[in-house]
């Protein structure tokens, strides 16, 4: 579309340019017309006045007044040469002498409506005496005058002396005619200049009307920072290598929202929102990720690593330190914030963002009102229980890779019926380490390769001893990894008596290549009676077309809308339709991050088959 509108813009300046020389044009020609008959005619009025000259100095030695009162017939003769030249555009002729008070008067005149000899005429003295005091001709264009367009003045010199002006008066009939003549093309061209000017009018309205509907499209209405549509483009037209990615979460929100009302939570949201955007820098983009998330993606500069760590820290003293006061009470907030420093490491951009989550999550593990990123001080203590692969390859060897086991509950009948398997590494002293300090360490490694087929015995091995479903958690780079695929079937040919209780969890944020492999290979999996569930649906770029490109049984709704079901009306309302579609689908739900009371209340509310979180039962080592 843009190369179409880049052609009817040239067009439109095209059509504007052209229609301004042609105007100009009508007008230069206009003016030029003007001044080559001023020329000729000024050129006719010097040949009459100098003729006029020559007959008054054939018949007049000295004095004119003098000498034409004293010969009626000479005044009579020359003044009827006079009438013969006078015509439409020579339209007043006459010979004007100065008397000793200087005073013009007539001695001459060839008008039709004729003055009396002697008679006095009201000029423009100060003109007239310039004539008479240089003896030089002089032109007079007549604009305050009616029906006169120009004088042209003439002194008649004898001995040396001015002794009387030729005066010819020009009408102003020819210059009104070549208006007259011209002036309704003037006006065609007004009417477009205005037609013109209402189209810009109209364009530059429509222009800025799209601009504010588009601006209102991708930007947060509460907050005004960007939201989900704009990081959506923003990810697929942008190299992501060029930013660090900063995850910001206000702590304790919900008890803002409990003790101060949800008005005190949006003015709380609103005031957080414009002090990240001053603290900020211009080429940094500001986006709500959901609830009291957000991301702001830092803008490299000089391969600074510490850049977003330093905009963080000042972001976060900045919010400790201020005071919000709404409605005559004071609030106190901070934020935790997880930095995901080298972006352009990870696989894809999904998994960068999740980084930056998982590092809010230390952040707040660790006692909240903190900056987490890969290389800070506060993060040194928690690298040391990062895990290296030979770390993690010595417990597959002695078999410390266990999981835990977290019960899914019937929402109706709150009956346990099913369990997630999550994976664990046991320590030799006992204690137990989570995935995310191990599993990004061996991620796209033979190691991983491993425990993925050591938790699928272990979970085949639960499966034959309980007799219930129980899920495991993969990612759609698993389906996609021919060992991994391979790996999959192998265990499901082994134990295929069993694999109808085997649920397969795909992590839904990972964004979605090469579907139609994915696809075949998902089928091929349910040939063996395997369920598949989609993970985290809600969350990151939740897309509802895998609805018809994935053989999905299950669905497993996002924490992040769960959590805050109870006192979200948009959180409810959003689960509420992502269940009834499910339902209408035919596909079952789980709610997941079922923490209170108040949350499994609303869950019941709503057609979710399956209920999930701390409040009904915590990951455990054993099934009892």
């Amino acid at each position: 579309m843009k190369p179409i509108k880049q052609i009817y813009m040239l067009l439109f300046l095209s059509m504007i340019i052209a229609i301004s020389y042609l105007f100009y044009s009508t007008k230069n020609i206009q003016t030029t017309l003007n001044d080559n008959v001023e020329s000729i005619f000024i050129e006719g009025a010097k040949s009459f006045a100098y003729n006029i000259d020559a007959e008054i100095k054939k018949h007049i030695k000295s004095d004119p007044y003098r000498e034409l009162k004293e010969n009626p017939q000479l005044q009579n003769r020359m003044q009827h040469a006079l009438s013969i030249l006078a015509d439409d555009t020579f339209k007043y002729i006459f010979v004007l002498y100065k008397d000793k008070h200087g005073n013009y008067r007539y001695l001459l005149d060839g008008s039709k409506d004729k003055a009396h000899f002697n008679q006095r005429l009201s000029v423009d003295k100060a003109l007239w005496n310039k004539v008479y005091n240089q003896h030089t001709p002089l032109l007079i264009h007549q604009n305050k005058l009616d029906n006169l367009w120009l004088t042209y003045l003439l002194p008649v010199i004898i001995n040396n002396e001015t002794k009387a002006i030729i005066a010819i008066d020009f009408s102003t009939a020819l210059p009104n005619n070549i208006y007259t003549a011209i002036e309704p093309l003037n006006q065609i061209f007004i009417y477009i200049f205005v037609a013109i000017g209402l189209l810009i009018m109209i364009l530059v309205y429509q222009s800025l009307l799209s601009i504010r509907i588009k601006k209102d499209s991708i930007t947060d209405p509460l907050t005004l920072a960007y939201n989900r549509n704009y990081l959506r483009d923003f990810l697929k037209t942008t190299d992501i290598g060029k930013y660090q990615i900063m995850m910001i979460d206000i702590d304790h929100f919900k008890k803002v929202n409990d003790n101060y009302g949800h008005k005190a939570g949006d003015y709380i949201l609103s005031s957080t929102a414009q002090i990240i955007q001053k603290e900020i820098r211009e080429d940094d983009v500001f986006v709500r990720f959901g609830g009291e998330e957000f991301l702001v993606f830092v803008k490299k500069t000089n391969n600074d690593l510490q850049l977003a760590y330093a905009i963080a820290q000042r972001i976060r003293t900045k919010i400790e330190i201020s005071l919000f006061s709404f409605e005559s009470k004071d609030i106190r907030i901070t934020l935790s914030i997880g930095i995901t420093c080298q972006p352009e490491q990870f696989k894809n951009t999904s998994l960068a963002i999740k980084h930056a989550d998982k590092m809010l999550y230390v952040a707040k593990r660790e006692g909240r009102n903190q900056v987490i990123s890969h290389i800070n001080e506060d993060y040194k203590e928690l690298e040391t229980h990062k895990k290296s692969i030979n770390d993690v390859k010595e417990a597959l060897e002695e078999d410390r890779v266990i999981c835990f086991y977290q019960a899914i509950y019937n929402a109706k009948t709150d009956q346990v019926i099913k369990y997630e398997a999550l994976v664990r590494i046991e320590e030799k002293d006992g204690s137990i380490t989570l995935p995310f300090e191990f599993l990004e360490t061996i991620m796209y490694t033979n190691i991983y390769n491993d425990m993925t087929q050591c938790v699928l015995n272990r979970v085949f091995k639960e499966i034959k001893r309980i007799k219930m479903d129980i899920s495991v958690n993969l990612n759609f780079s698993d389906i996609l990894d021919n060992k991994i695929f391979n790996l999959i079937i192998d265990e499901l040919e082994s134990n295929k008596e069993f694999s109808s209780w085997l649920v397969i969890e795909l992590l839904e944020y990972e964004l979605l290549e090469e579907i139609s492999i994915i696809q075949k290979r998902l089928l091929q999996i349910k040939e063996y009676g395997v369920k598949i569930a989609i993970d985290d649906f809600g969350s990151g770029y939740s897309n509802y077309s895998i609805f018809k490109q994935l053989p999905i049984d299950i669905l497993k709704i996002d924490g992040s809308l769960i959590k805050d079901i109870d006192h979200s009306d948009t959180s409810y309302k959003i689960t509420s339709s992502i269940a009834t579609l499910a339902q209408e689908l035919g596909i079952k739900t789980v709610a997941e991050f079922v923490h209170s009371k108040a949350v499994l209340q609303s869950v019941k509310k709503l057609p979710i088959d399956e209920v999930q979180g701390f409040y009904l039962a915590k990951p455990s080592p054993n099934i009892l």
